[in-house]
């Protein structure tokens, strides 16, 4: 398959840890439950680094069908091509914890799943690094009609909290690009 165009944007630094991250602890699976049905769009998740803690926290609402599809736990690159249909020279390029796979992560999960948004975590949680990536190293991606945002994270932790801390910033990424940094100006 053919490498999709993508048009990816970075979220800006100062933006995600400004407006997500220093609220991060108060974004909560209600609310970002409550973004989703007041918007009406539906979400489809790809995951690696996470093995499925975005899912979980995405159903763990009541009513969490009228927006939640589905997932696909892509922890093995062979899994990422055959599954989600992504270019294996894209992944041998840049490595499976990179920027672009996470970013076609988002992408292919969205159209394959047809919803209205995908989101997508890779990266290395540890003890051992993904080479090139060192442990800590992720990127996590949301992809919608209206664009593909994207962010490089460098945690520290235990192989645990990097995939608590992960699955919390994806979950802040969604809360933006839902709009939910407008709920902090009220």
């Amino acid at each position: 398959m053919a490498e999709p165009f993508i048009k990816a944007i970075e979220v800006k630094l100062e933006d995600f840890f400004t407006k997500v991250l220093s609220t991060i602890g108060r974004i909560t699976d209600k609310q970002i439950a409550e973004l989703l049905k007041k918007s009406k769009q539906t979400v489809s998740v790809a995951e690696s680094v996470t093995g499925g803690l975005i899912a979980s926290r995405l159903t763990s609402v009541p009513g969490s069908s009228e927006y939640f599809i589905g997932s696909l736990v892509a922890y093995h690159p062979r899994i990422k091509v055959i599954q989600l249909g992504i270019s294996a020279s894209l992944i041998s390029r840049h490595g499976a914890v990179s920027k672009e796979v996470a970013v076609a992560m988002a992408e292919e999960i969205k159209k394959r799943f047809k919803t209205d948004i995908g989101i997508a975590a890779t990266g290395a949680a540890g003890p051992a690094p993904v080479p090139p990536a060192p442990v800590g190293k992720v990127y996590i991606a949301v992809a919608s009609p209206k664009s593909t945002e994207w962010k490089e994270l460098n945690l520290q932790g235990t192989r645990p909290e990097i995939r608590k801390k992960t699955t919390q910033a994806v979950l802040g990424l969604l809360w933006l690009h839902l709009g939910g940094d407008e709920v902090l100006k009220h």
